[in-house]
């Protein structure tokens, strides 16, 4: 690990939210089990979302993610984290016990410019003096953003550990 500080997304990324999602998805379709018009599509939107709160009550972490972060962390260099969602990323990140693994957490409660815009990846980089950093995430916004902060990136899909990818 040739870098100092870490910039990760959380869903996705540390999160496994496409498990989450799909479990939550699928509960819904199987209370509602039919197909519907756009009005019944957008009422059971709304229960998908519920279903979906009641399943990040529980997150699941990508293998390997809380000893990554641990490592890192171990070795002197720190972890951010930047989010879309808001404060709740906070309880998720309680709930999964690595919170304590972060400098700091940006949410959407930051009033930041959501990505692929870099401005809360700027402030973190003037805040903390960041010149030798590595942005982590799964989707193309997630690069973006850093690569437009002057960041090193890697994109992840998931299908290997986060110590595998980044060791």
């Amino acid at each position: 690990m040739n870098y100092h500080d870490y910039i990760w997304d959380l869903g996705g990324t540390l999160l496994d939210n496409y498990e989450s999602s799909t479990r939550a998805f699928v509960e819904t379709l199987k209370e509602f089990g039919y197909q519907a018009d756009h009005d019944s599509v957008y009422q059971k939107l709304k229960e998908y979302k519920a279903n979906e709160a009641k399943v990040l009550e529980t997150p699941i972490l990508f293998q390997g993610a809380k000893e990554l972060l641990a490592k890192i962390q171990r070795q002197g260099s720190r972890n951010f984290l930047v989010s879309h969602r808001d404060n709740q990323v906070i309880v998720i990140l309680e709930k999964t016990e690595i919170i304590d693994y972060f400098t700091e957490v940006v949410t959407a409660d930051n009033g930041f410019s959501r990505k692929p815009s870099p401005e809360s990846m700027l402030y973190l980089k003037e805040k903390y003096q960041i010149d030798n950093c590595l942005v982590i995430g799964d989707r193309d916004i997630d690069k973006q953003a850093g690569e437009s902060a002057g960041f090193d990136t890697l994109l992840v899909d998931g299908s290997k550990s986060l110590m595998e990818i980044i060791e």
